[in-house]
């Protein structure tokens, strides 16, 4: 019995299959080791993270602790680490939309597996 012709090649999906897993991998690998600074109040209070959510330091300038306001100081620190992890988000949406895995609405070279998944 003959395969219909318009059946995808199965061996060559496979390794394409693997070759974006082994750019995923490096892409991540690449990610973690990037590192992203958030920051808050005009950079009062600036905070270091990496790809991999390690969180290697926080600064404040002195001008931003008032031991009156320390509600305000909290805000600031908070704000910081909320801009950190949305630049993170970001770094990591850009390394995989550079991959062409499909990002948002599923488009991009490879997306579609040749056509298998529809």
């Amino acid at each position: 019995m003959a395969l219909p012709p318009d059946l995808p090649d199965l061996g060559n999906l496979m390794a394409q299959a693997q070759q974006m897993q082994e750019r995923l991998l490096a892409a991540q690998a690449e990610a973690a080791e990037a590192v992203v600074e958030g920051q808050a109040g005009g950079g009062a209070v600036r905070v270091e993270v990496s790809g991999a959510m390690e969180f290697r330091s926080v600064t404040i300038a002195p001008a931003a602790v008032d031991p009156n306001d320390v509600e305000m100081l909290q805000d600031l620190v908070l704000a910081a680490l909320h801009d950190a992890t949305a630049k993170l988000e970001e770094l990591q949406r850009d390394v995989t939309e550079g991959l062409g895995l499909g990002g948002e609405g599923g488009s991009g070279p490879g997306a579609d597996l040749g056509g298998l998944l529809g």
